[in-house]
């Protein structure tokens, strides 16, 4: 069985099939999806989708993205949504320098928002990293000077050296269909090392399919496929494999039952 460490149920392209997505899931192995938050608007309906449904689970957070559009959620705020018993993580949250759809400084002030959400509730922190290294590694030892927290980072197509940095931080790795991609060697020369017991799988779905399915909007069915072209990189069985990013993703998100 295999679990779905990240995806968007609620997202145009899976929210109008909603019931058959779950179902394919389900038909194709995979044992949990944990449904991701990006803005405030969407909380209750990630949030009812997991309470509807027992093997989804929800975050709560906001993507760096919508930064600009919500100064008014700071720790406080998703302190107390999280403490639903279906809420299982903070986020996402992180930086995001390729778009700048947000403020750099309002990224920097959300995220650090969301990193004490996840130092004072035990849950872990979901992040989002793109053309951000520096700065996202800056602001996580920095916090984590402060008071110790965990977390994953998610879709991981930075270098291996921030993979590095990460797991010195206690943080786990979550990869995505992306390492099924003809264009990403880096990224799987630094899958292929990664500890597995620190190793999460997901699919970002509606977005990044992989291969075979590029060119459709991804589901958590996929999961598997990455997972099977992740095993072959890494030299290890599908069941090894998915037997320890499940393991892992129990031992992270202590809160699912």
């Amino acid at each position: 069985m295999l679990i779905d460490s990240h995806c968007h149920l609620n997202y145009k392209g899976l929210i109008e099939d909603q019931q058959n997505v779950l179902e394919r899931a389900r038909a194709s192995g995979i044992d949990l999806m944990l449904n991701i938050a990006t803005r405030e608007s969407e909380w209750d309906a990630v949030l009812d989708t997991a309470i509807r449904a027992p093997d989804v689970w929800a975050t709560v957070g906001i993507h760096p993205h919508e930064a600009d559009e919500h100064p008014h959620i700071d720790t406080a705020k998703l302190v107390a949504r999280a403490a639903h018993p279906r809420v299982v993580g903070i986020g996402e949250t992180g930086l995001d320098y390729y778009y700048d759809h947000s403020d750099r400084d309002r990224q920097r002030s959300s995220f650090r928002s969301h990193i004490v959400a996840a130092r004072e509730t035990g849950l872990p922190l979901i992040v989002h990293t793109r053309d951000a290294e520096e700065d996202t590694l800056a602001v996580m030892r920095d916090e984590m000077g402060k008071g110790a927290y965990t977390g994953v980072i998610h879709c991981f197509t930075a270098s291996g050296a921030f993979a590095d940095a990460a797991l010195e931080l206690g943080f786990y790795i979550s990869i995505s269909g992306i390492v099924t991609f003809k264009s990403a060697r880096d990224l799987q020369e630094t899958a292929a090392r990664l500890p597995i017991d620190r190793l999460l799988v997901e699919t970002d779905s509606p977005f990044l399919a992989p291969v075979p399915h590029r060119g459709r909007p991804c589901e958590p069915a996929f999961v598997a496929d990455t997972a099977k072209f992740l095993a072959s990189l890494r030299g290890e069985s599908l069941e090894d494999l998915a037997a320890a990013t499940s393991t892992n993703f129990r031992a992270l998100f202590k809160k699912v039952a």
